[in-house]
């Protein structure tokens, strides 16, 4: 069976994502929408798709069909992944899945009623590397984990009208970059039941830069460092009482681990991506798909709703005020 996808929102993260197709058996890319003609025909020459649509609503009650990568800014994906579900088309949405609780609760709930495919695209999940890294911590190779620290920041110099920026597009680093920390570390650890998180915000009101401790009832914790105002390495690691495991920078799309049992040698366990990187949550997609499931065991909608309610509390700690999208089209 061959799973026929479409993109909505040609933007930065689509164009790198669009040529991972080709790596995928059983998925082909055949349509992609925007609201600009322009821009959703430029993508379509450039990446040889056949069916352009110039507005959300076309690509969802197209025959043609069967899955969409969401990939507008992140309080349009509320609507349009409703829509989607709704119309009985499968929806990966990408991250950070929306900017509130109630929107990701939404979503989910749509999905198991409808019994439509969706999936949260945190592509750091299904790299060759990360699954590797999860079945040595299943396996005890560290012992019981204790503790996941993570960071992730760049050097920001756009101007204050950038994405970035606007809290209308879903801006700043808490929903560009820290759902990655977040996301990690709930992978590892589960959901904590302490959040604490201290920050600076911009002008416009989204965070530029922040430091957020995840606390849970056992004494397990995770550290995570986030920033729009300076570079940071990109690392992470998984802290078990017999050791540890090294994710080197960058640590969201990594090629390798780094495994250090007390009393060894560190051995480097190497990994490569196939094409960007996108393959393998593009493959994940196209298999649950084709096969009639409607989530992934790898990215369940219940830990997406789990991040996102992490998201909404350090939101919340910063005194942000994220203004979430419309329920509909």
């Amino acid at each position: 069976m061959t799973v026929r996808w479409g993109i909505i929102g040609p933007g930065r993260i689509a164009d790198k994502m669009a040529p991972d197709f080709a790596h995928v058996e059983g998925a082909e890319l055949v349509a992609v929408a925007s609201r600009s003609a322009e821009r959703a025909g430029a993508f379509a020459a450039k990446h040889g798709i056949g069916t352009v649509h110039t507005s959300y609503r076309d690509i969802l009650d197209d025959p043609g069909v069967d899955v969409v990568y969401v990939a507008t800014p992140h309080p349009q994906h509320r609507a349009i992944a409703l829509a989607a579900l709704e119309s009985g088309t499968a929806v990966m949405v990408e991250k950070a899945f929306t900017v509130s609780s109630v929107a990701t609760r939404e979503i989910a709930a749509t999905a198991r009623r409808t019994g439509v495919f969706a999936m949260e695209a945190m592509w750091t999940r299904f790299f060759p590397a990360v699954r590797r890294l999860r079945e040595l911590v299943a396996e005890g190779a560290i012992g019981e984990v204790r503790s996941v620290q993570a960071d992730l920041g760049v050097r920001n110099r756009s101007g204050s009208d950038d994405r970035f920026f606007s809290p209308e597009l879903g801006g700043g680093a808490l929903f560009d970059l820290g759902v990655y920390p977040i996301s990690f570390a709930q992978m590892v650890l589960g959901s904590p039941s302490v959040i604490a998180a201290a920050g600076e915000l911009a002008p416009s009101g989204v965070d530029v830069e922040s430091s957020i401790l995840l606390g849970w009832p056992d004494g397990r914790n995770a550290a995570l460092q986030i920033s729009l105002r300076s570079a940071m390495p990109g690392s992470a690691r998984v802290i078990g009482a017999e050791g540890w495991i090294e994710v080197p920078p960058r640590f969201h799309h990594p090629d390798r681990i780094v495994l250090h049992r007390h009393g060894a040698e560190p051995e480097e366990i190497v990994l490569p991506a196939t094409g960007a990187g996108f393959v393998h949550e593009i493959d994940e997609v196209t298999r649950r798909v084709a096969a009639g499931e409607t989530e992934s065991p790898m990215m369940p909608l219940a830990d997406t709703v789990a991040v996102q309610d992490v998201l909404a509390a350090v939101a919340g700690r910063l005194g942000m005020i994220p203004e979430e999208g419309p329920a509909t089209l």
